[in-house]
């Protein structure tokens, strides 16, 4: 464990290589959570989920970055969420937004419901693993407005996922139950960048556009790729992003 790291050791296995499930999109925030995950001494196996996202090039991202982070087992399930649409995200007659929307504006990048499917999933599989604790990359700062991304969600799914599963109710105390972490809700995106620089974390290896091209290099235009931009700045690190010509 790194000494960055124990600052994050409330988020520390209960028992030393405990099996944890981690969403995993290949971008920028769950490449971090996984490095904090490995160092804090969890045996990874991440979940990477396709649910129709213009940005599918994050995916071969993930793919290469979860090889080469050595995690346990890499898991790609594809979902169609473009059938429901309601986001610039899976629908591509919705124009992408390069700036943020207004304080309490939810914003259009916002896809219905998806922390929710995509934690059940790792939940799913976290119990069928025999692990209690999943992790995913929630922030609550640069990106405020997605409901699924506050602290009162993660306590509250956390909640629903020991009244849910079978490891849940049968829980004879505090250390056999599930637990939801979200390390990075309430830290900037400079904050996460100089935690995973510590890390060792090579994100010009990582996918955060939102419409990143099949090589996966970012458009530099969208709100995704200005926050990161700003993010490396503020945290006096050189952005390794690659952009395209």
């Amino acid at each position: 464990m790194t000494p960055l790291s124990a600052e994050f050791t409330q988020f520390s296995p209960r028992k030393p290589n405990a099996p944890a499930v981690i969403l995993f999109s290949g971008g920028l925030d769950s490449t971090t959570i996984l490095a904090l995950a490995k160092d804090l001494g969890y045996a990874p196996y991440v979940l990477s989920v396709g649910y129709g996202q213009r940005h599918s090039s994050e995916l071969a991202a993930a793919k290469h970055i979860a090889k080469k982070m050595g995690v346990k087992r890499h898991e790609v399930i594809n979902l169609d969420l473009t059938r429901f649409g309601g986001s610039a995200l899976t629908d591509a007659s919705i124009e992408l937004p390069t700036s943020p929307g207004g304080e309490h504006e939810i914003p259009i990048t916002y896809v219905p419901a998806r922390n929710t499917i995509l934690l059940s999933l790792a939940l799913g599989w976290a119990e069928s693993l025999g692990g209690l604790d999943i992790f995913y990359g929630a922030n609550a700062v640069d990106y405020s407005g997605y409901p699924d991304c506050r602290p009162e969600y993660v306590a509250s799914f956390e909640t629903m996922a020991n009244l849910a599963t079978k490891a849940g109710v049968e829980a004879v105390n505090n250390d056999n139950r599930f637990r939801v972490h979200a390390p990075i809700i309430s830290m900037s995106k400079a904050e996460i960048i100089a935690l995973g620089n510590t890390l060792g974390v090579d994100y010009s290896q990582t996918v955060s556009c939102y419409q990143a091209n099949d090589l996966g290099e970012a458009c530099g235009e969208c709100e995704s790729c200005r926050l990161r931009q700003v993010g490396f700045k503020n945290a006096k690190l050189v952005d390794p992003t690659r952009y395209r010509k």
